[in-house]
């Protein structure tokens, strides 16, 4: 009996501080991750699509988020009213790399490390933005890389992938980044 008490009197002091500690991390994940919102619209902002990107004036930009979804309804909430070009948003969780297409917009999700190389070739040449949050991924071919770095969110372009897809990056947005190039195919660094 006496261990039962002094069992439930150590769960009664630990469990609090676990939840509590575990809600901190939940908050520090789900801010990123709100920050993380923020520069994705932000960059729709300081994105140039080609006239053909969209079979309608009015269509809307469509975001896939391929991979597990770390945003949860954070992404949904800041986009909700916004507008770009006259253009709302409609975000779409993606079930595949086949779905990519539909895309305006990619944001590849660190689940996804796997199947970088097979979304990326997907993609290639067309006028989708690619944003990734996977090491490496502007150097291998992804658009935008969002890096954490001291707590702060930072990022990568690579301005080569942005040409290939037939997009026109803002040189506001690229005075902000890091810029980056994919490895020569024969192994030489590119200049």
């Amino acid at each position: 009996m006496r261990r039962l008490r002094l069992l439930i009197t150590v769960a009664m002091v630990i469990l609090p501080s676990l939840v509590f500690e575990a809600h901190a991390q939940d908050s520090s994940v789900s801010s990123e991750y709100l920050i993380k919102a923020g520069f994705i619209y932000n960059f729709a902002n300081l994105v140039q699509w080609p006239a053909n990107a969209f079979t309608q004036p009015d269509s809307p930009i469509v975001i896939g988020i391929l991979g597990e979804d770390p945003f949860g309804t954070v992404l949904d909430r800041v986009l909700a009213g916004k507008k770009v070009n006259g253009r709302i948003f409609l975000v779409k969780r993606l079930k595949s790399v086949t779905d990519l297409k539909e895309c305006h917009i990619v944001f590849v999700s660190s689940s996804e490390m796997a199947h970088l190389a097979e979304a990326i070739h997907l993609v290639k040449g067309m006028p989708i933005l690619t944003i990734g949050e996977i090491p490496g991924f502007a150097r291998r071919g992804g658009i935008i890389n969002l890096v954490l770095e001291d707590n702060k969110v930072h990022f990568e372009v690579n301005v080569e992938a942005a040409k290939e897809a037939d997009l026109n990056i803002s040189s506001r947005l690229l005075a902000l980044a890091r810029i980056v190039q994919e490895p020569a195919a024969d192994g030489k660094k590119t200049e």
